[in-house]
């Protein structure tokens, strides 16, 4: 008979679990991650990991869930820091790019699997709609002050469009084959002309202040 787990028990053997899953995914992909695999992984039996996951999509569920909550809290972090409004914002996005680019099998985990029943899983939900959130927070306080104008929500998703895209081509080789021989085209350059440019665009509707 199976002896009765505690809450400790339980806690413990989902985290190792869960960085067992991660590693296996950036390896051999989503399809290097199965129960089997898990188990071999963490030196126990093959039905172990029934007893603390429903599933395959269970675990991945609470791998992204993880990811998503770790990359929103650098993001917050970063924006609480000290500076203007503009200044903190900058350093978000500086937080974005490096946590894509210094963990980019986490990344692609988080942005390019998704689950088909994610909404059965609270956690993972939950952390989606945190992550989600720190792509307006910083969108609102700027239309506040008058600084850009328009709905910080779809403001805040262009902004994300433009991080994602250049992430992903980042990561993907596209950007260092391209201009490895002009490196003042790299991505560090080419964020900093698209935020340039979207920032300019969208304060082109803020009223003209009376001198």
């Amino acid at each position: 008979m199976p002896r009765v787990l505690s809450d400790s028990d339980v806690t413990d053997f989902r985290d190792r679990a869960c960085a067992v899953a991660a590693r296996l995914f950036a390896a051999k992909g989503v399809e290097g991650v199965t129960m089997r695999e898990l188990a071999s992984a963490l030196g126990v039996s093959a039905m172990t990991p029934y007893r603390y996951f429903r599933d395959k999509d269970d675990i991945l569920a609470a791998v992204r869930a993880r990811a998503f909550e770790r990359f929103a809290e650098k993001l917050e972090t970063a924006y609480a820091g000290p500076g203007t409004v503009v200044e903190r914002a900058h350093a978000k996005g500086d937080a974005y790019v490096r946590f894509a680019l210094e963990e980019p099998a986490t990344y692609r985990l988080m942005f390019d699997l998704s689950q088909p029943t994610e909404e059965q899983y609270p956690d993972l939900v939950r952390a989606m709609t945190r992550a989600r959130a720190t792509m307006t927070s910083h969108v609102r306080d700027l239309v506040a002050e008058g600084i850009i104008s328009g709905d910080p929500e779809l403001i805040g998703h262009v902004f994300w469009a433009m991080l994602h895209g250049a992430v992903t081509l980042q990561l993907a080789g596209k950007l260092s084959a391209q201009y490895k021989q002009s490196p003042q085209y790299g991505i560090d350059q080419i964020l900093a002309e698209a935020g340039r440019a979207l920032g300019e665009g969208f304060r082109a509707g803020v009223p003209k202040r009376r001198e």
